[in-house]
């Protein structure tokens, strides 16, 4: 089987988050990069087909030099080979149609990846890839297990699950509890070094969309407490100045 598995360089959640030039521009000092948390439940589903099926895995990020150690780092958990499309992720379309162009190169079974990225929160790159492709694609998957040339998969839907059997191959948005996130062990950290990254450049350097301006959330105002027996007030209140009912 052989797998393609698409990853983010995202910041670690529990970074401070700021802007710098004028809020135009992400303040990366200090902050600690990671593989974004959906894509780590996608690349360990990938880890336990491939322990089951054999096959190969190959992560792919679309990123600068500096995405690098994540990549290794999803080596280090299991992969067998990396791509770096050498190139800034500016927007989702940018980001689907570099992962479509590498996919095209390899026969995939299955191509999977985070339901969505942790910084931008698009969902939508599955989406736009399997379109792409002429692929169906599938999130926020929940369940995938493989029997041969088919797949069955169960997905979240609002108010429930839906349980679906689908043909390989396919693109898969990835999210808990497909599979438990995977620790590197020392062994897989020292293979890392020596596995296959290779570079290339992107096929598509047209952005469509441009970021004008970051905002952070406005700081939290003061408490106000209301009297429990005043229930005019606090609904007043709630309509009024909260603008919540």
């Amino acid at each position: 089987m052989n797998i393609l598995v698409c990853i983010t360089h995202v910041p670690d959640t529990t970074s401070r988050i700021a802007f710098t030039n004028d809020n135009t521009e992400f303040d990366k000092n200090g902050v600690q990069f990671i593989i974004g948390p959906y894509d780590d439940y996608a690349l360990a589903r990938a880890v336990e087909l491939k322990e089951q099926h054999g096959g190969k895995i190959t992560v792919l990020n679309v990123g600068e030099a500096e995405t690098e150690p994540t990549i290794r780092k999803a080596l280090a958990i299991g992969a067998d080979e990396a791509v770096r499309v050498n190139a800034f992720p500016s927007d989702s379309f940018f980001v689907a149609n570099q992962i479509a162009a590498v996919a095209k190169q390899g026969e995939y079974d299955l191509i999977l990846m985070g339901r969505e990225s942790i910084d931008f929160n698009g969902g939508m790159v599955h989406g736009m890839v399997g379109e792409l492709l002429g692929l169906p694609s599938f999130s926020p998957v929940m369940q995938l297990d493989v029997e041969g040339t088919n797949a069955k998969i169960t997905r979240e839907i609002e108010g429930g699950k839906e349980k679906l059997e689908v043909s390989l191959p396919f693109v898969a948005g990835c999210q808990e509890p497909i599979a438990e996130w995977k620790i590197p062990n020392m062994r897989g950290i020292m293979s890392a070094r020596t596995k296959p990254l290779n570079v290339v450049e992107p096929t598509d350097a047209t952005v469509h969309s441009q970021l004008s301006k970051y905002e952070l959330p406005p700081a939290k105002g003061a408490v106000k407490m209301i009297d429990a027996d005043n229930v005019e007030e606090l609904v007043d209140l709630l309509k009024n100045e909260a603008k919540v009912i």
